[in-house]
C-alpha cells in the first residue's frame, strides 16, 4: 500500500467555493459497498436510504474563531495565525496554544511578537491592538507549527480577544466565498466553541430534514471531536504508514453508548455523520471490555480477527475529555460503524484511507472518478456521499 494509491485528478473549479442553498438541496453519491453500485441522488434523499431503528451519530463541535491575522512587532509585516489547540499542560491559564502560522520562515524565532487588532484581517494599523502573541517554540513533525503564548490587552479576557480579533478559519482551498461565516457550523453545533474546522459532512443538514428523519423512527445523537492539526496535514511520506497523526480530545458520553447498544441488539446500523464521528466512536472501542450480548460489531466486519464475535471481548465504552490519534486505513477493523455519511476528501489524505477503510480502495476510487466524471462539487462546501 502506498500513498499514491489514494491520489486521483481533481480539477480546480471541482472545489466547492461556497454552500449549496439551502444546505440539503446539493447532491448525493450512494455507494452500496455489497456490490460497489452508484446511485445519483440529492441529499434531502438521504432519509430513503435510513430504516426506522438505525441511529445517526453526528459530531457536534463549534468552529472557533481561530484564524489571527496580525503584524509582526517591530517589522509590520503580516503574519498569519491558525489556533489548533489549548495547551493546559503548558500553561493552566489556557493562554498557551498549538498553531499553524504564515509565513513560516519569518515567525522562527522565539520571542517574535505578533501583534493582533480588533477587527483583525481588515483592521486598519490604527485600530487598537486587542491581542498579542509570543512565539515561543516549534511543534515537532510540522514545518508550520509554533507554541504561542497570547496575552489580551487591556481588562479583556483571552477568549473575548480571540473573538474580536479572530474570523472563522475557511480552509485554503476556499478563496473566494466572502458570505455569512455561519454556512461554515452545523445547525446542531454546540454553543461553546472548540475546533480549528468544521464537521462538513454534517453542514448539509437542515432543522427541517432531522425532524423529518427523527419523525421516521431514526435515533439521532451526538458526540464531540475537537477538529484539530492533520485536518491541514497531507501524507506527505510514500509509505501512509509512517505518518504520524496527532492527537484530538473527544467525548462520547454514556448516553450514545446506551443508544449503540439498544440500535445493535435490535439489528439496526450505526450511521456516522462524518469521518470525526467515525473517529470518535470506533476510538471509544475497549478491546479488553467484556463484549456485550449480543456482541457490537460493524456490518461487513462481523469475522474480522479483532471483532468482539471472533475475540469474545471488546465493547464501545464512554469516553470524557479522552484523546485519539487513531488511523484507519485499508485493514483496519469497524468495530461499531455500519455506514457513512462523508464528503469528497483531498487526494493522498487521511481520510481517503478512512472511508477505504469502511468499503474497499477500489470502490471508492471508482466512486471518486464518477463524482469528477459526473461534475460533483468536492471538498468542504461540496457534495455528499453515502457509503452504505
Amino acid at each position: 500500500m502506498r500513498t499514491d494509491d489514494f491520489d486521483y485528478p481533481l480539477p480546480d473549479e471541482l472545489i466547492a467555493q461556497a454552500p449549496a442553498e439551502p444546505r440539503d438541496s446539493c447532491r448525493l453519491l450512494v455507494l452500496n459497498r455489497e456490490d460497489g453500485s452508484l446511485e445519483h441522488r440529492h441529499f434531502t434523499d438521504v432519509i430513503d436510504y435510513l430504516e426506522p431503528g438505525d441511529l445517526l451519530v453526528a459530531n457536534k463541535t463549534r468552529v472557533m474563531p481561530a484564524r489571527l491575522v496580525g503584524h509582526k512587532r517591530g517589522t509590520g509585516g503580516v503574519a498569519e495565525t491558525l489556533l489548533l489547540k489549548r495547551r493546559e499542560d503548558l500553561d493552566p491559564l489556557g493562554h498557551v496554544w498549538e498553531c499553524l502560522v504564515n509565513p513560516g520562515k519569518r515567525l522562527r524565532q522565539p520571542g517574535i511578537i505578533i501583534e493582533y487588532r480588533a477587527g483583525g484581517l481588515h483592521a486598519p494599523l490604527s485600530a487598537e491592538v486587542v491581542l498579542t502573541g509570543e512565539i515561543v517554540d516549534f511543534l515537532e513533525d510540522n514545518r508550520g507549527g509554533r507554541l504561542v503564548r497570547f496575552e489580551p490587552q487591556g481588562a479583556r479576557t483571552l477568549d473575548a480577544a480571540i473573538h474580536e480579533a479572530g474570523h472563522v478559519p475557511l480552509p485554503p482551498y476556499i478563496t473566494t466565498y466572502e458570505g455569512d461565516p455561519e454556512k461554515y457550523q452545523t445547525v446542531y453545533a454546540m454553543r461553546e466553541e472548540h475546533s480549528a474546522a468544521a464537521p462538513t459532512a454534517g453542514l448539509h443538514f437542515t432543522p427541517e430534514l432531522i425532524q423529518r428523519i427523527e419523525d421516521r423512527g431514526v435515533g439521532w445523537e451526538t458526540v464531540e471531536l475537537e477538529v484539530g492539526i492533520d485536518t491541514f496535514r497531507l501524507v506527505t511520506e510514500d509509505d501512509p504508514t509512517k505518518h504520524v497523526m496527532h492527537t484530538e480530545r473527544y467525548h462520547v458520553p454514556q448516553h450514545v453508548v446506551d443508544a449503540v447498544h439498544d440500535t445493535k441488539a435490535a439489528g439496526h446500523r450505526v450511521v456516522a455523520v462524518g469521518t470525526t464521528a467515525v473517529r470518535s466512536l470506533e476510538s471509544a472501542w475497549d478491546p479488553k471490555a467484556p463484549a456485550s450480548a449480543p456482541a457490537v460489531t460493524a456490518r461487513r466486519f462481523e469475522r474480522a480477527p479483532d471483532s468482539a464475535a471472533v475475540t469474545g471481548s471488546g465493547d464501545i465504552v464512554e469516553r470524557r475529555d479522552a484523546t485519539t490519534n487513531l488511523y484507519l486505513m485499508p485493514g483496519s477493523t469497524y468495530h461499531v460503524v455500519d455506514a457513512l455519511i462523508t464528503n469528497f476528501h483531498v487526494p493522498r489524505s487521511t481520510l481517503m484511507m478512512l472511508v477505504s477503510a469502511l468499503a474497499t480502495r477500489e470502490q471508492i476510487m471508482a466512486a471518486y472518478q464518477a463524482a469528477v466524471d459526473e461534475r460533483y462539487r468536492f471538498l468542504s462546501f461540496g457534495d455528499a456521499m453515502l457509503i452504505g
